[in-house]
């Protein structure tokens, strides 16, 4: 099945749901069965059946399958964020005295819990530059126990050799965690490409419309997925069974949008990196993006959020610019069907960022390119005044 024919059609039984088109909001706490040998046959499969409704119900169950059959894994958990998923996929690894490799380029919060909970646990750290490739098992220890991967970084779009990460770990014997929302899983196979955990803030893309906080890990195999759902189960992480159910809905349109938003942004990244104002944009599918090639080799399509860095260095003059755009709004996320900014400011542990203007963070939604080029010309003119 082609992944616009899995969208359509994955999650959904309308045979066994009344003949309803979409799966029903299914809202439980309490789920009853009609003889005790039934109850204890649900909770000895608790895993993946519904048995109570903190670990689950048949919405939540839906999009699980869904998001497996999408991630060409063996199994999928739902968490309440996409930073729970990012935290989640990592805890049921590690133990007291384990070390673990980080992109360093990964997401802020991730780096946050690396820093605070996983060093109070006493997980140790190590950060990576994230152009490493296989050189990476240069920094492999007999306590290393799992790799933590991101491509492209979320604030600075540095592209790694997922393949080549993952292959020097699993001669290692370590894991390989991916956070692989900017691409989604319909842009990029992780798992095909030897990852062994994929991660997604399912409030991006696959929510779409800006309303929802949801996240998912998929696991490559079946004992890791187990692993993962014995871990939800045992810290009480669970989800809303309306947000599956949105989350289920954004599924549907999931490849339309996505390509229709990379075109945008292909379009406006490559009217960006002409202008005078900018020193360079940062987004692979250029040409000129030193990640290119590896996104050309193993990507099949694009988020639709870069990074632009402006020459000026003045705050004054670049919030002119950003705080009076008509259709780009100030707020962080992204992947929704509205355009965004931001100002970014990278952490690095490795080597700090190089860059030396003011970092802009852009997700492109789907309003008409010609007026997101308009709003964003008109933008450099009060930069250029200020």
């Amino acid at each position: 099945m082609k992944g616009r024919t899995l969208l359509s059609h994955a999650g959904r039984n309308p045979a066994k749901t009344c003949g309803t088109v979409n799966m029903p909001v299914y809202r439980a706490s309490t789920v009853i069965a009609p003889s005790l040998a039934e109850y204890e046959g649900r909770q000895d499969k608790g895993l993946d059946e519904m048995c109570y409704g903190a670990m689950g119900t048949t919405t939540y169950y839906a999009l699980a399958e869904a998001m497996t059959r999408l991630e060409h894994g063996a199994g999928s958990v739902i968490t309440s964020s996409g930073l729970s998923a990012c935290t989640m996929a990592i805890l049921p690894f590690v133990s007291a005295g384990d070390h673990m490799l980080v992109t360093d380029s990964v997401y802020g919060p991730t780096r946050r819990f690396c820093e605070t909970v996983l060093k109070r646990f006493g997980v140790e750290t190590t950060y990576y530059a994230p152009g490493i490739g296989a050189d990476i098992e240069k920094l492999f220890r007999p306590e290393t126990r799992l790799v933590f991967t991101e491509a492209p970084g979320s604030l600075t779009f540095e592209m790694e050799d997922i393949p080549a990460v993952a292959e020097a770990a699993r001669r290692y014997g370590c894991l390989t965690v991916m956070d692989n929302t900017w691409a989604s899983p319909l842009f990029f196979r992780a798992l095909e490409k030897g990852v062994d955990i994929s991660v997604q803030a399912a409030t991006k893309y696959i929510g779409g419309h800006s309303d929802l906080v949801l996240g998912v890990i998929t696991a490559r195999t079946r004992e890791l997925y187990v692993r993962l759902k014995e871990c939800m189960i045992a810290l009480g992480e669970t989800t809303s069974p309306d947000d599956c159910y949105l989350a289920l809905r954004g599924l549907r349109s999931l490849a339309v949008r996505m390509r229709a938003q990379q075109e945008s942004a292909l379009t406006i990244a490559s009217w960006l990196e002409k202008r005078p104002e900018v020193s360079r944009v940062l987004y692979p599918p250029l040409a000129s993006d030193p990640g290119h090639a590896l996104w050309q080799r193993d990507f099949t399509g694009a988020g639709a959020l870069f990074g632009v860095e402006l020459k000026s260095e003045s705050a004054q003059a670049v919030a002119d610019m950003v705080d009076h755009y008509r259709y780009f709004a100030i707020g962080a996320s992204w992947g929704g069907f509205e355009s965004l900014v931001t100002v970014n400011r990278p952490e690095r542990s490795v080597r700090p960022w190089q860059g030396r203007g003011t970092l802009l963070r852009y997700s492109i939604g789907l309003e008409d390119t010609e007026d997101l080029i308009s709003d964003l010309e008109e933008g450099f003119e009060r930069l250029g005044k200020a």
